[in-house]
């Protein structure tokens, strides 16, 4: 076994592998950026290197700087993690050529699988089955349109370097193949470099089914599905493993399809093989067929690891070691049901547009294991990710699994950005998924009841109130106060509303307020404050923001009168940064008639492009950026000349 490991990755998994490596006495050292210096994985680590800025392409896909960190530290090998650099080959090689060991797939592997339209034609070879589709050389725009109507509408139009739902397309009808391809190809190339795409008949039902392999190099094992159904434009939102609705005859079919794969190309490590299910008629074993394969460690591999108790970050450092595979097929079996919240610093009311901020309150209820790469503390950079931590629970059942998620998101409590906790809270009580009758398309179909902005009730306005004026806490602890008849108002904006929550002191014990035309009474005994005969809510105050722990977490802001008119009028004139970015392109100059809706500028953040609009008709006054711009939230970005009056 290695003495000493060094991990390319930042966050949660960064922390997750140190966990294991720690328990199993191996030393690890951690790389950060300029962004991640005081970050929990490196505070984890026995060592930690410094290797460049805070944009990943300065630091975190710097393969040199990474071994180079890794040789100085006198490490043995390098863990990826996911992401950054976990699938390319080339920092393979080099990390070999070091003469050091890469924790995963060799270069072969991560090349033959890189590809979709290649590891389609590799895989029919290894007889699994594929989605009927055209995975050729062939670009023609006139001749990808004749293999689309000879699959026969609808079909998916999918870049072969594509993931992460960039490059894909819904054609329905055959009139919309030319538009929908330039489209694709398009945002191919910029997120890929590479244009090319292939075509596949689309499933009206899907259920996306992914099977966990490890491999050793020679002969490979499955440890079972998970099913990876929830999403939201193609990216993961909850997984679960088992699959619902399994039976033993898919199971067998899907492990021998996904064993036969990775044997394929003699894969060494933890790998996932991705399929797509047709569930039009339930699942039966002629209606699957291979997706692609991610040669690394998955985001969702917790759901695994709580049904077979088999911990594969473990099994990736032995099978690396040189080690044979630590059980066999016959040995491995499902136990009870797992699931996985992914829980984001994101707006869900405004379109699921990343958050950033401080994390003034970070807890996790006690029998819930939650992966986390940030603390109580920690601030939410718009560098990376914006992920806050994963939510795993199991249960003997899967009825009792999802009631444990549903309390343990109820449970959870962050402060200092808003999150989508609410939205992951109203997805485990959704009762088509509670059913199992899940498809890829239900969180789009369902988005209206499933984001529902949540409105504070006049309890949590006076429990916000109560914390902004400091008289929320027990007596020993909030120091001297004449508590002699007053009156005082303390302001919060919520989601930019204002709200005057007025105070009428008493007694020491007993407040009356007024907010929303409604009269509360306040009355603490004990420790304890009810506010109308209903227990407080826990608060937690940073600065002029309070965090109201009930409904998934309510954020307020305390607003000092003084400084309310230095707002702005919110007139349209001024198109700001939403949040701190770099300004990817600018589509607008000065003169130009823009009318609302129209794309201005594209602000990239947190690993998304997120295009800036007008919001009415007019001319551009000022284009006061250009592509390239580093900007802070709230910048200036364009200006449109004022409306006449």
């Amino acid at each position: 076994m290695f003495d000493t490991i060094l991990i390319a990755n930042r966050g949660e998994i960064a922390c997750r592998v140190i966990e294991t490596a720690r328990a199993m006495g191996v030393r690890t050292v951690a790389v950060y950026s300029d962004a991640d210096a005081g970050a929990k994985h490196v505070q984890m680590a026995d060592r930690a290197v410094h290797i460049g800025g805070a944009a990943p392409s300065e630091s975190y896909l710097r393969g040199d700087v990474i071994v180079a960190a890794a040789r100085a530290t006198g490490a043995q090998a390098i863990h990826p993690g996911y992401g950054f650099l976990s699938e390319n080959p080339d920092f393979v090689a080099a990390v070999e050529a070091a003469g050091l060991t890469f924790i995963g797939p060799s270069a072969r592997a991560i090349r033959a699988m890189g590809l979709k339209d290649a590891a389609k034609a590799l895989m029919e070879k290894a007889g699994v089955p594929v989605v009927p589709g055209y995975h050729g050389e062939n670009q023609d725009p006139e001749f990808l349109a004749r293999q689309a109507g000879e699959i026969g509408y609808p079909v998916l139009i999918k870049a072969v370097a594509g993931g992460g739902g960039k490059g894909m397309r819904l054609v329905e009808r055959a009139g919309d193949f030319a538009d929908a391809l330039v489209s694709a190809q398009g945002e191919a190339r910029t997120a890929f470099g590479n244009p090319a795409v292939l075509i596949e008949k689309y499933v009206s039902k899907p259920r996306h089914i992914e099977l966990q392999v490890f491999g050793d190099g020679e002969r490979a094992v499955h440890l079972f599905e998970r099913d990876c159904s929830l999403q939201r434009r193609h990216q993961k939102v909850i997984e679960e493993a088992p699959a619902p609705g399994m039976t033993a005859e898919m199971r067998a079919a899907m492990g021998e399809a996904a064993v036969r794969a990775a044997e394929a190309i003699g894969y060494r490590g933890a790998g996932t093989i991705e399929f797509i299910v047709d569930a039009s008629e339930g699942l039966r074993p002629d209606r699957f067929w291979f997706m692609e394969m991610n040669t690394r460690l998955q985001v969702e591999h917790p759901v695994s690891e709580a049904i077979t108790g088999v911990d594969l970050v473990e099994w990736q450092l032995r099978v690396a070691a040189g080690e044979a595979l630590p059980k066999t097929q016959e040995q491995l079996a499902i136990t009870g049901h797992a699931f996985e919240a992914r829980l984001y610093a994101e707006d869900v009311p405004k379109g699921f547009l990343p958050a950033t901020g401080r994390l003034t309150h970070l807890t996790f209820p006690e029998g819930v294991r939650a992966d986390s790469g940030v603390r109580a503390g920690d601030t939410i950079s718009p560098w990376y990710d914006p992920m806050i931590a994963k939510v795993i629970v199991h249960g003997p059942t899967r009825a009792v699994a999802l009631k444990r998620l549903a309390r343990a998101l109820a449970e959870t409590r962050v402060g200092g950005t808003v999150t989508n906790l609410a939205f992951l809270g109203a997805l485990a009580g959704h009762e088509g998924f509670a059913r199992g009758d899940v498809d890829t398309g239900l969180i789009a179909r369902d988005l209206d009841q499933l984001v529902v902005p949540p409105a504070p009730r006049p309890l949590h306005l006076v429990a916000a109130a109560m914390a902004g004026a400091g008289v929320a806490e027990p007596a020993e602890s909030a120091g001297f106060s004449l508590w002699a008849p007053l009156r005082r108002t303390i302001t919060l904006n919520w989601q930019d509303e204002t709200v005057n929550a007025v105070l009428m002191a008493e007694e020491e014990n007993r407040q009356r307020w007024e907010v929303a035309e409604r009269t509360l009474v306040a009355e603490r005994a004990g420790r304890q404050w009810r506010i109308d005969g209903e227990p407080m809510p826990a608060t937690a105050r940073a600065g002029n923001h309070v965090t109201v722990f009930d409904d998934y977490g309510l954020e307020f802001t305390l607003v000092n009168p003084l400084e309310r008119a230095a707002g702005r009028s919110g007139d349209g004139n001024l198109i700001e940064a939403p949040m701190p970015g770099l300004v990817k392109s600018v589509h607008a100059t000065v003169g130009q008639s823009v009318s609302e809706g129209d794309r201005l500028a594209v602000l990239e953040a947190m690993k998304m492009e997120h295009a800036l609009l007008a919001e009415r008709d007019g001319v551009v006054a000022e284009v006061l950026v250009s592509a390239g711009s580093q900007v802070e939230a709230g910048a200036a970005l364009v200006r449109l000349e004022a409306e006449e009056t």
